[in-house]
């Protein structure tokens, strides 16, 4: 679970990419699982690209979310294509579009984890909180564990 919060103290944009780690409980070397990091004292892995195609991400709204506070922009239909590279990225974009992703207070919207995205910073004063949440009905294989 990750909360993303853009502020007028914390404001960034966040240029086109696929989400492409899931949280683990420890490190366990299993074979398609690679590179390994740490981000904020828990550690992260880069699943086969097989396995990540049958995730989902949800996203709990807490905020209205349009253009003003670097809504989430979306191109439909790039979670098809596996893992992008990223020289691939733009070209994707272009040939499938963007799509705002517009929401109210309260909203829950559910995508395709490997889905390409994107989004603006927030305008002055406007904030944009969003509890992201990625799921999935499957065990990791090897000894590996869901972070909690």
């Amino acid at each position: 679970m990750l909360l993303l919060d853009k502020r007028p103290d914390a404001n960034w944009a966040l240029g086109w990419h696929q989400d492409r780690t899931i949280a683990e409980l420890s490190r366990q070397e299993v074979d398609g699982f690679a590179p390994w990091t740490v981000k904020r004292g828990i550690v992260h892995v880069a699943p086969p690209a097989a396995l990540h195609a049958k995730m989902l991400t949800a996203r709990l709204h807490l905020d209205h979310m349009d253009e003003r506070n670097g809504a989430l922009l979306i191109a439909p239909g790039s979670n098809r294509f596996g893992r992008i590279a990223e020289a691939d990225i733009q070209a994707v974009v272009d040939r499938h579009g963007v799509e705002t992703c517009h929401a109210d207070a309260g909203d829950v919207w559910f995508d395709s984890t490997p889905i390409l995205h994107a989004s603006a910073r927030a305008e002055a004063g406007r904030r944009r909180r969003v509890v992201q949440i990625d799921l999935a009905a499957f065990d990791l294989p090897g000894g590996l564990e869901w972070s909690a």
